[in-house]
């Protein structure tokens, strides 16, 4: 771990500091969310074009906002959907209400891609998993519990 301190052992330390927890906690989620981005985008799609994906898997949206949603830039999202476009996994089509704006969709070779991306990215973390101690696979089964209902507030 870097930094000054180091990870408080809950079974030792009856004392851990939240804000110190947050910080190993921050860490850890930063450095496996980069990791899981890079082990499952390959050759196929870039790691920026996969959140683009699953974003437009659940509904389609203009430039604007995957632009707003991935807090980059108008440009940048367009160089983005234009290779994504080249590479049939989404398509345009004129704004239903707004003629003057551009609706983005994934096709169904984008949903494949998708999937497939998933799929790598829970291969690479049940192998991780499966590596560990029946202990620490119950302790990592309840913080996924807990991060998900601390995350769903």
């Amino acid at each position: 771990m870097t930094g000054t301190s180091s990870p408080a052992d809950p079974i030792t330390d009856p004392g851990i500091q939240p804000d110190l927890l947050a910080i190993d906690l921050r860490t850890a989620v930063m450095r496996t969310s980069r990791r899981l981005r890079i082990e499952a985008t390959g050759d196929v799609i870039t790691p920026g074009q996969y959140t683009v994906l699953a974003h437009l898997n659940t509904a389609s949206q203009t430039l604007r906002e995957l632009a707003d949603r991935e807090h980059v830039q108008a440009p940048s999202m367009t160089r983005i959907v234009n290779a994504l476009t080249e590479q049939r996994f989404v398509s345009r089509q004129a704004h239903p209400a707004d003629g003057r704006q551009v609706q983005i969709s994934i096709t169904q070779a984008g949903k494949e891609v998708l999937a497939e991306a998933r799929s790598q990215r829970t291969a690479w973390l049940a192998q991780r998993v499966a590596g560990l101690s029946e202990e620490d696979r119950l302790t990592l089964s309840r913080a996924a519990r807990i991060m998900q209902e601390m995350s769903a507030k």
